[in-house]
């Protein structure tokens, strides 16, 4: 049960994640069905007797429909976001990321994917505030990241840490369609808000202690700060609440659906956004040199190589390989080392004859 719920934790990390979204607490009680007391149904058959059939069918009708509005948001995105959420627990990225298994550069482009993402749902949640399908659930105060991914981000890069970083390429296929939905649809907005803050208080805890660990980061929570809600005194009780005002708005069945609909696409970015940084993660892993010449950074950057320390023309790199590395690995070989090194001796010998 515990390494479920550390599968869990690890989803919604960026959430990235993060997830461990299988909402506890909100959900009402099932209750069993009672059978009617006798008196009850006598004195329902007695008032049905004078109504007409039509009516009956229309009152039922209406009686459906009804029920159907009545359905708790959280648990229809509960049941309808299983099978994504079990999809992303299951990407190496998190497995990995949940082992240790995880290097500083590489928890340094999730943390970039992360303040994007959060950049820009913070400001569509800003804009519409007061839009009703949304209002009850703003609680900037309690949740927002962006203040505390900034201090993140300056940890590990710098104070001109703005000046060094780039929204990733799956970042910002998730930052697109979160200004799109802010701008155009804000009531789906929703899945995207329960997507990433309901699973960063559920596992956020769980996956700071793991990075901390992983990386040596101080316990003080400089380069975790993310993890970190100053406002939220009790976390089970606020999700309790926000899934509580999450199922009061009111919202027809159809924008439910949608609203489902657009949480799984959130899942699929944040997959996306997993499979990039486990990609990064093997491009870092294979492009050091087995004598620990690093030859790129995690981002793939030719001007890492020490042979383009000094070079600032980016066209000048297109289409370029690393000659630092293929030098590194021509000298390598037996055969050219001691042709390499009989030209040394030759070149010592006469330079010794000549000065003589």
């Amino acid at each position: 049960m515990e390494s479920r719920s550390v599968a869990q934790a690890g989803v919604q990390w960026i959430s990235l994640a993060h997830c461990s979204l299988h909402l506890l607490g909100s959900r009402p009680e099932e209750r069993e069905q009672q059978e009617p007391h006798p008196a009850a149904m006598s004195a329902e058959v007695e008032t049905s007797e004078g109504v007409d059939e039509s009516e009956k069918k229309n009152s039922g009708a209406l009686e459906k429909e009804n029920q159907m509005r009545m359905a708790d948001l959280s648990e229809l995105l509960k049941e309808g976001t299983k099978e994504a959420h079990d999809r992303a627990e299951n990407t190496q990225f998190v497995k990995d990321f949940l082992k240790g298994n995880i290097k500083k550069e590489l928890f340094k482009l999730a943390t970039t994917a992360l303040y994007f993402t959060y950049s820009a749902l913070e400001e569509e949640m800003e804009h519409n505030k007061d839009h009703p399908a949304f209002a009850p659930l703003y609680f900037p105060m309690e949740l927002h990241r962006k203040e505390a991914l900034t201090k993140d981000m300056e940890y590990f890069f710098g104070e001109n840490w703005e000046e060094q970083v780039q929204c990733p390429k799956a970042a910002q296929k998730y930052v697109e369609r979160i200004h799109y939905i802010g701008q155009n649809e804000p009531e789906l907005l929703v899945a995207h808000a329960y997507t990433r803050y309901m699973g960063d208080l559920s596992g956020g805890q769980v996956l700071k202690k793991v990075a901390q660990r992983a990386l040596k980061l101080p316990s003080t929570g400089e380069g975790t700060q993310f993890y970190l809600f100053e406002n939220v005194d009790n976390a089970q009780q606020f999700k309790q609440l926000y899934r509580a005002r999450m199922n009061a708005l009111d919202l027809n069945m159809k924008t439910k659906e949608r609203i489902v609909e657009e949480a799984n696409k959130a899942f699929e970015y944040n997959m996306q956004i997993f499979n990039e940084l486990d990609q990064a993660g093997s491009t870092l892993a294979r492009e050091t040199l087995e004598d620990g010449f690093p030859v790129h950074d995690g981002k793939g950057d030719k001007r890492k190589c020490p042979f383009y320390a000094a070079e600032q023309d980016k066209g000048a790199l297109e289409g370029s390989s690393c000659p630092f590395r293929t030098a590194m690995a021509v000298l390598r070989k037996p055969s050219l080392q001691f042709i390499l090194a009989a030209g040394v001796a030759l070149a010592a010998g006469l330079l010794a004859w000549y000065y003589m």
